[in-house]
């Protein structure tokens, strides 16, 4: 029996097996390639990377939410967190709390001992109800400084009448009466303590009058003495008697009281410091003066009250004006300088 011949698949399959030599030989060889280095390509999309942020930044500028930048407030020195403490307000503290204090109220004497925590309080008779009223305004009028200690005079103006001293029907009460408080602290940043109580003293002495330095009186109906009355009436008439420009020097402001409650005003008397301001005529231009001038001033109820100005006046263009006015101004021309705030003086009332 003849052999079986194997299926054409089978045939074709090893047919190709033996092409497989051929097909391997006619296949192009491998070539190795070579790379190119990359250092000018990232030194390129670095320089695009670059001109690229510049219009991405600003974008980024322009639409970024804006926030406030906080900055650190500086650190205190040790100087300048602890400034050195004032005994005037505490000794004049001390004395209206003491003068109302009372061994039985314990809210003033707390508030006594706070300040001198040893301190006696002044003892009350009980057999009155009647209650402890204030002692009246309190004002430091003198403070003696030592080494390490201080010393403050407080004036205590009582608002109600007191009995009179014991033994003579004729003596009147004191209107005021003062008292020495005395302590350590204040300086330094240090604490202000209080020794202990109150002592009455006395009434200071009152401060030598320094010389006078206005000698020359200014005669009446003089052309100072008129340009002076016509300005003072406009001032105290509260600047509505025609205005007090035209008789400012130029450049100076004055503020006119506006409450001022006087019906008539005159002056009665006028003092310089220099002799040329006693002339009957104006003397040149550019001629200044400094006066006091001595106002009374009568009221609605016809109580007349003393002020005393201060000034300087300038002479221009015939006449006398007033460029400083001490006390009363609010803007001085340049090259002027500022008199001191507290030289004008009025009536006690």
């Amino acid at each position: 029996m003849a052999p079986t011949p194997p299926p054409s698949g089978r045939r074709s399959r090893v047919a190709d097996r033996s092409l497989l030599p051929s097909l391997r030989k006619l296949r192009p060889e491998t070539v190795p390639v070579r790379t190119a280095p990359r250092g000018p390509r990232l030194v390129r999309l670095a320089l695009w990377g670059v001109l690229g942020a510049g219009p991405l930044a600003l974008v980024a500028t322009l639409y970024a939410p804006r926030t406030a930048v906080v900055q650190a407030a500086p650190a205190l020195q040790p100087s300048d967190a602890r400034p050195p403490a004032d005994p005037r307000g505490a000794a004049e503290l001390f004395v209206d709390l003491w003068l109302r204090a009372d061994g039985a109220d314990s809210r003033i004497a707390a508030a006594v001992r706070a300040l001198a925590p040893e301190v006696d309080l002044p003892k009350r008779p009980r057999s009155t109800d009647a209650p402890i009223t204030a002692g009246g305004r309190v004002v430091a009028v003198r403070t003696v400084v030592g080494p390490g200690t201080w010393t403050v005079v407080v004036a205590a103006l009582r608002d109600q009448a007191e009995p009179a001293p014991a033994g003579d029907p004729n003596a009147v009460a004191p209107l005021v009466r003062y008292y020495a408080v005395s302590g350590t602290g204040g300086t330094e940043g240090t604490p202000v303590t209080i020794g202990g109580a109150p002592a009455e003293v006395a009434a200071p002495d009152a401060a030598a009058v320094p010389a006078a330095q206005f000698t020359h009186r200014v005669p009446a109906g003089g052309a100072l003495e008129a340009s002076l009355g016509e300005f003072v009436r406009a001032y105290l008439g509260g600047g509505q008697s025609g205005g007090l420009e035209r008789y400012l020097s130029p450049g100076l402001r004055v503020s006119a009281p506006k409450t001022a409650p006087y019906v008539r005003i005159e002056v009665t008397d006028v003092l310089a410091d220099a002799e040329s301001a006693t002339a009957a005529a104006v003397p040149a231009d550019g001629t200044k003066a400094r006066v006091r001038i001595r106002v009374s001033g009568e009221d609605k109820q016809g109580v007349r009250w003393p002020l005393t100005y201060r000034a300087e006046v300038t002479a221009r263009a015939g006449r006398w004006e007033v460029s400083a006015l001490e006390s009363g101004i609010t803007d001085l021309p340049s090259g002027t300088s500022s008199p001191s705030p507290a030289a004008v003086s009025g009536g006690g009332r």
